[in-house]
């Protein structure tokens, strides 16, 4: 009951489509999709799976739907859109959206929903493109000045130390201890706790820590974990329970006073309305590469807004993600810090021209190219072709498989 009355109360703030105008100042360049291609690069222990969107006037939308694991079955799900797409005009971006997610019947999970985000991030390039402004102009405008960051980090202060020497004023690792694979509760805790003391001392009280979780604890972990953890006074603590069971997160919401933070394998914005309207979490953590893109990014964002949830989107993958998470912090008042995860490998910067993300004092300046900000160099991304990968694969003592 208490969801139908939040669906019918905040939803229709929360589709709202800023597009309006700026889509009709694009009409006049009778823009038609010609072709859309995928190019998937192995970087090391992960693949970026990024799409391109071609148009008839020369103008081209670049979008990433990143996923660990299932990359290759990703690039094939982004390609099934082509059928639909060419021919069509690339700024109607809501109705194809809604295409892309209704028409199928079979909707939902993380293959569709990131080949989705794929493609409409790449559309929202090619408007912003279209119409020389950055995306986030687009979306509303400015709500803040800059974007306050969290960089990913080891879990020792030396890391911690090194974020904050870099001008960062939070930062984050999973501090929960696992050994050659191996998940031992009683030491997992124990030792994660130990390391984030560690942490704590070294940094001092005004550096802000983030915990990820990353989905290992089990439920009697994760409360141990997370009251233990109380006295250090993070952050967060992210994906301290699965998905499958949100009784699981009210139960460890009723047990801690501890700022929980959960949403990276949470899909559009009806899988943010109980995370939300139940206050079982501080923070929302959306990926646009998986959530459903940008406009579905900021609706989420709208949600977390109107229960007074803030929200920090995932963002472990590449430049692209990073720039279409930062237009969407840009304009959506919930988004208060973003994850930022560099890679400074030459080859990387060369494959995004240089890269586009300006960073000073652990805080991105607002976007200011047009679209999204960022380009793919083909020939680089030809040269480190899709290596598959395989995840850590966690057991406990018994040989049982363990959450990761």
């Amino acid at each position: 009951m208490l969801r139908r009355r939040f669906l019918a109360s905040a939803l229709p703030f929360a589709i709202a489509n800023p597009l309006g105008a700026a889509v009709e100042k694009a009409r006049p360049l009778n823009l038609k999709i010609t072709d859309l291609k995928t190019f998937t690069v192995n970087v090391g222990s992960v693949n970026w799976v990024f799409c391109k969107v071609y148009t008839n006037q020369g103008i081209t939308g670049l979008g990433e739907g990143s996923i660990t694991s299932k990359e290759a079955t990703l690039a094939s799900a982004i390609m099934e859109h082509h059928r639909y797409l060419v021919g069509k005009d690339p700024t109607d971006i809501e109705m194809h959206y809604q295409a892309m997610f209704r028409w199928p019947r079979w909707r939902g999970g993380p293959i569709l929903n990131s080949a989705i985000s794929a493609v409409e991030i790449a559309l929202w390039d090619i408007l912003g493109k279209a119409l020389n402004q950055p995306v986030y102009k687009l979306l509303g405008g400015a709500a803040r000045r800059r974007i306050r960051l969290y960089k990913d980090v080891g879990s020792t202060p030396e890391a911690f130390l090194q974020a904050k020497a870099e001008g960062f004023t939070a930062a984050k690792s999973g501090f929960v201890r696992v050994d050659k694979d191996l998940v031992v509760p009683s030491f997992a805790v124990r030792e994660g706790l130990r390391r984030l003391e560690a942490v704590r001392k070294a940094v001092g009280d005004h550096f802000d820590i983030c915990i990820d979780a990353h989905g290992i604890l089990t439920t009697t972990m994760a409360v141990d974990f997370c009251t233990g953890s109380e006295q250090f006074h993070p952050m967060f603590v992210e994906e301290p329970t699965q998905l499958e069971d949100l009784g699981e997160l009210e139960l460890l919401r009723s047990k801690t006073k501890v700022p929980l933070a959960t949403g990276e394998r949470s899909f559009t914005k009806y899988g943010f309305a109980d995370f939300c309207s139940r206050h079982l979490v501080n923070y929302v953590q959306p990926d646009v590469c998986h959530a459903g893109g940008i406009l579905e990014l900021k609706k989420i964002g709208t949600i977390a807004e109107t229960f007074r949830v803030e929200m920090a989107p995932h963002n472990p993958q590449s430049e692209v993600s990073t720039l279409a998470s930062l237009h969407v912090d840009a304009t959506t008042p919930a988004s208060t810090i973003q994850e930022f995860n560099p890679n400074r490998q030459q080859w990387v910067q060369d494959l995004f021209y240089g890269g586009a993300v300006q960073v000073e004092d652990g805080f991105a300046a607002l976007p200011d190219r047009a679209g999204l900000g960022v380009d793919l160099d083909e020939k680089v991304a030809a040269a480190h072709p899709y290596k598959p990968v395989n995840r850590p694969q966690y057991r406990f003592s018994d040989g049982a498989v363990a959450d990761h």
